[in-house]
């Protein structure tokens, strides 16, 4: 099991079952999952200044405020944390949207486990350190 302890994790949906689904998944990681219903909820609470996020999984289509106008909002001031792009609605122009806004990934639902727990791994799990011998 990934242990990601002590990792921040916001979630940026307005679908219940999706959230219930990425709880289900996050649960047993041990990170700290951050739920937003909606893109205004995110926006605010990235400029009252909580972007400590170390990922954020980002609905494009939330109410109020799209995936793409809040992750242009997270990268003023957080530049470096992965934001992980999500919708059900394919379009060359919303991908390319995303990536110039500071998407770091771009993926149709439905996103399955496997695809989940690799993109957790690749971004937050510890990485070995390597010893040089003398």
């Amino acid at each position: 099991m990934l242990d990601i302890t002590g990792k921040r994790i916001a979630i940026v949906e307005d679908d219940i079952a999706s959230l219930k689904y990425y709880e289900t998944l996050l649960r047993e990681t041990g990170a700290s999952v951050t739920i937003f219903r909606n893109g205004k909820e995110f926006v605010d609470a990235v400029t009252a200044g909580n972007a400590g996020f170390d990922l954020v999984f980002m609905d494009f289509l939330v109410p109020l405020v799209n995936g793409i106008d809040c992750t242009r909002a997270f990268r003023q001031v957080n530049r470096s944390s992965p934001v992980v792009l999500v919708t059900a609605y394919y379009s060359e122009q919303t991908k390319n949207e995303a990536y110039i806004a500071g998407c770091t990934e771009y993926n149709l639902k439905p996103i399955f486990p496997e695809k989940i727990f690799m993109i957790l791994e690749k971004y937050l799990a510890p990485r070995p350190a390597y010893q040089m011998n003398d």
